[in-house]
């Protein structure tokens, strides 16, 4: 595993003194606490209420104003005060820099919800996960081999940060992804992996001329038919029911772009390769693949592969527990031994996605 620059140097020597590496073993420690308190004084509008008074808050200020008890209100700053979220001068609470991140960014938000409410419970499975190549931590929620099997059956506040955690990171891409695949006009397209249809939109509103395809499990072209059934364009949007994980799944013929975005990484090498190679089956010289992925070591800013990274242990835990949030290296390495050839590489489309255009 080769990592470029700035990853390279991230992340080949310690950049830490020893006092700080200490102190950051001790936040690994106690990071849970950490995360929960913080989650808190979002919700409890802890955070906003010290951004909002430039003279900052005493802790009986803080209980008054948003109705919790003062030892609540201690305990809470105190932590907060020893994470480094809020400071404390001359008896009064204000935000720090870090606070005002939490409280503004809404990656950070997303991130904080998705964590919370699709990953915590389960992640006192991680070990059972990692042992057994299964998302133990999925039994949770229920009896599912996978979780995209129970995404239409999750309780609304997991199923909606589930959602908005993987919107938020295509969507920001979508409008460099279009200029890039409809540039060699494409009158059928298949989406593989499409879910609930919004790249699927994003492209027969992109152009009057495409017929699009969903390709995915029949729950999920279930959810894309509600999702669109009263928006005019959606005449254009058909669905294919299909298990990609059955190797006799076969691909149709007849589409001049295949499209797969944050698809593959829900799959193991193994099950990449059997997808990618039906894929190329399905192709002629005239088609193209294109997977648009967050692959960790293309990212331009370090703190985007941290999240990466951490997010492979989702897949581990709850999704499906043995796919991972991929190095490119490795998904270039499975495309070719799938027969097909790389024809561009597109680097920081939105918030960190590339795409590998493809063709046979």
């Amino acid at each position: 595993m080769i990592l470029k620059h700035p990853l390279k140097e991230a992340y080949e020597k310690d950049h830490l003194s020893a006092p700080e590496a200490q102190r950051m073993a001790h936040f690994i420690a106690f990071a849970p606490v950490v995360f929960q308190t913080t989650r808190l004084m979002v919700k409890f509008g802890i955070f906003s209420l010290l951004r909002d008074n430039d003279k900052g808050l005493t802790i009986a200020e803080v209980a008054e104003k948003t109705n919790i008890s003062h030892y609540a209100a201690q305990v809470l700053l105190e932590s907060s005060l020893t994470a480094g979220t809020v400071l404390l001068n001359d008896g009064r609470f204000f935000l720090s820099k870090v606070g005002w991140f939490i409280l503004t960014d809404p990656m950070i938000l997303v991130n904080m919800n998705f964590i919370h409410d699709v990953n915590y419970l389960g992640l006192f499975s991680l070990e059972e996960a990692l042992k057994n190549g299964k998302p133990e931590g999925l039994k949770v929620f229920g009896d599912w081999t996978t979780i995209y099997e129970g995404l239409s059956s999750l309780p609304p506040e997991v199923q909606k940060s589930w959602f908005d955690f993987d919107h938020f990171y295509s969507d920001n891409s979508f409008q460099q992804a279009l200029e890039i695949v409809f540039r060699h006009s494409p009158k059928n397209l298949l989406d593989v992996g499409g879910n609930t249809g919004r790249w699927a939109l994003q492209c027969v509103r992109y152009s009057t001329d495409v017929e699009v395809t969903i390709m995915d499990l029949p729950q999920q072209i279930a959810m894309m038919k509600e999702q669109t059934k009263n928006i005019p364009e959606a005449v254009r949007i058909h669905g294919y029911a299909a298990d990609l994980l059955d190797i006799e799944t076969i691909f149709p013929t007849g589409f001049n772009a295949i499209w797969m975005s944050q698809f593959l990484d829900c799959f193991s090498e193994e099950q990449v390769f059997s997808i990618v190679s039906r894929a190329a089956k399905s192709m002629d010289s005239g088609s193209r693949l294109y997977i648009m992925e967050t692959f960790w070591d293309r990212q331009k800013y370090e703190t985007s592969a941290f999240d990466l990274a951490q997010t492979s242990i989702y897949f581990t835990t709850m999704a499906n527990g043995n796919s991972k949030m991929y190095y490119s290296e490795d998904m270039i390495r499975l495309v070719e031994k799938a027969g097909l050839q790389i024809e561009n590489i597109y680097d920081n489309l939105g918030l960190g996605h590339s795409i590998l255009e493809c063709k046979i």
